[in-house]
């Protein structure tokens, strides 16, 4: 409420004039804002009365003891890691050199290395020999063996390829003299020395998504010290179609394609009346197809051989079986596998020789066909740490090659035929090459346990009954073999031993020296051979190596008159290093 007053001045008129200003009553409205002095405090707190049945009880507690499992659980703790050990440097060259008893070194060098530009190249040799000849041997039986191997290699982005360089050259003695032969004179006229060399390049495609998986071309050259030659052209390209556009199901089918061209010569025959030579080519188409149905791991195909024997003028289309189907019986532990196959192999003067030295250089070379091989096996795991395999097979191979010994020239008092000096090999101190079609049934199993993370023991063994067509036994083909090894190795110290065993042989006996014919056969005994070599390692860069060989110093024969040498020791040390 408020009141005004105003108060005005003007002229003077004669006449007054009437006041129009009136009183008015003006209400101010604001929000009540109190403050703390307008609170009525209290003076008292309100006392609160609780019922009886609101009052806290006392509790009383009292246990049941009972045996109870332990429900114990470990607190969780700190990840710990596994010690693996100091961890082995690598090196890409390595360099190993010994001597042993029989006057045998023993030298070895590889050389590797790779470039920023994917370049791959190296160098490989190795050398071993023996000086001293086997005891109670009537000629010189020293042997040496060289081999040497250069590559080249580049990593394409479509392709992988490489070109190797191979040769060897070994030295060995038909010292296998028949036991009739006991003339002194006789070692001044008898050179027993062969001479083995090879020549080999060797060109390796590996393609990236194409339908060319590898390529392989080969040309090798194998010549003797009796001036055997023999040329060998081969090329192997496998194929790989894919045919997940018919269906997602479907897997790639695989093509495998050879071509391989061989042609030798051999100074003469063993009668030493004409040349001996041979031309082959053989081309191959070997489709197949893998899948599994159900249960069922199958593969199926067919190997088909186009062969012309140039020199004899025949021509044979062949068509052999490629199917194996398995089948687990026992999940994870045994599985059941059978099938049918066959192939055609092409037999070589360097096939021979490697497998028998002591071949003479007057040797037929044709094909062998194994027509058919039908198998039935066992294989899988009994546990984590024993694999097993237990197979039999029933065989038909079409013209065998078996050696057999030639028969000596020798007459016992003169070293000459038709008036001509024999050769080296012209004494029953070599072999030659019988064909002969031969059924086979075999039985073979193996067995691996891996006794422990650092040792591993393994046995194997074939029993086989050989049924000829032409001859009266197959000729140095042993009925039983077996072998036994074992491995350890841990830390710095590595062991490996192996024992052989081959079972008795049959050679033939001739009624007279050449030409006479076979009057019966000679019984060579079944024998056994222990090896063992270790190897300790001083560090990373530096080892040293021990090889025993013929531990139980057995004089067995490995081929009719051939006696081994006893009992082996070879020394040395091994250097790795980088460039």
């Amino acid at each position: 409420m408020g009141v005004a007053f105003l108060n005005a001045q003007t002229k003077k008129s004669t006449e007054k004039k009437k006041d129009t200003v009136k009183t008015e009553i003006v209400n101010v409205i604001s929000s009540y804002t109190p403050t703390i002095a307008d609170a009525f405090k209290i003076k008292k707190n309100p006392k609160i009365e609780l019922l009886n049945s609101s009052k806290k009880r006392p509790m009383k507690y009292s246990v049941f003891s009972a045996p109870v499992a332990s429900t114990f659980i470990p607190k969780s703790g700190v990840v710990k890691g596994i010690n693996l050990g100091k961890k082995e440097r690598l090196y890409n060259n390595y360099a190993a050199v010994g001597f042993g008893n029989y006057t045998t070194p023993f030298v070895e060098l590889f050389l590797h290395n790779e470039n920023r530009y994917q370049d791959e190249y190296g160098l490989f040799t190795k050398y071993t020999s023996s000086e001293n000849s086997v005891e109670n041997t009537f000629l010189n039986s020293n042997y040496s063996d060289f081999k040497s191997r250069l590559f080249y290699g580049r990593k394409e982005r479509i392709l992988d390829w490489k070109i190797t360089f191979n040769s060897e050259r070994a030295i060995y003695n038909w010292y296998g003299l028949p036991d009739f032969i006991t003339n002194n004179n006789l070692q001044n006229a008898i050179n027993e020395e062969q001479r083995y060399n090879l020549f080999e390049l060797v060109g390796d495609l590996n393609f990236k998504n194409s339908y060319i998986d590898i390529a392989k071309a080969e040309v090798s050259y194998y010549s003797d010290a009796y001036q055997t030659k023999e040329l060998l052209l081969q090329t192997k390209v496998n194929f790989k179609f894919p045919l997940k556009a018919i269906s997602p199901k479907w897997n790639d089918l695989k093509v495998e394609s050879k071509i391989a061209f061989l042609t030798g010569e051999f100074q003469q025959d063993y009668q030493g009346v004409s040349e001996l030579g041979y031309s082959i080519f053989t081309a191959s188409i070997q489709p197949n197809y893998e899948f599994t149905y159900q249960d069922f791991s199958v593969k199926i195909g067919i190997k088909s051989y186009l062969s012309l024997d140039i020199e004899n003028s025949i021509t044979n289309l062949l068509l052999y079986p490629d199917l194996k189907i398995s089948t687990p019986i026992v999940q994870n532990h045994i599985s059941l596998y059978a099938g049918a196959t066959g192939d055609l192999y092409t037999n070589t003067y360097k096939s021979f020789s490697d497998e028998n030295p002591f071949v003479s250089p007057t040797l037929f070379i044709t094909q062998t066909s194994e027509s058919y091989n039908y198998f039935l096996g066992f294989n899988g795991k009994i546990n984590q740490n024993i694999s097993f395999n237990i197979k039999g097979n029933y065989t038909f191979e079409e013209d065998k090659a078996l050696f057999i010994r030639n028969n000596s020239k020798f007459n016992g008092t003169t070293p000459t035929a038709n008036d001509t000096p024999l050769k080296g090999y012209e004494y029953g101190n070599s072999f030659g090459v019988y064909y002969d079609d031969i059924t086979t049934t075999s039985l073979f199993g193996e067995i691996e346990y891996d006794f422990s993370e650092i040792i591993t023991l393994g046995t194997n063994f074939q029993l086989d009954n050989f049924e000829t067509k032409n001859s009266t036994e197959a000729w140095n083909l042993p009925t039983s073999k077996a072998s036994l090894f074992g491995k350890y190795n841990k830390e710095k110290w590595m062991a490996e031993t192996t024992v052989f065993y081959v079972g008795e042989r049959k050679d033939a006996i001739y009624s007279g020296s050449y030409p006479s014919s076979i009057s019966g056969s000679q019984s060579l005994d079944a024998y056994i051979d222990i090896n063992i070599s270790g190897s300790y390692h001083f560090n990373d860069k530096f080892s040293t190596f021990l090889r025993l060989k013929n531990i139980l110093n057995n004089d067995y024969q490995r081929f009719s008159n051939f006696h081994v040498q006893g009992f082996q020791i070879l020394g040395g040390f091994t250097y790795k290093f980088n460039f």
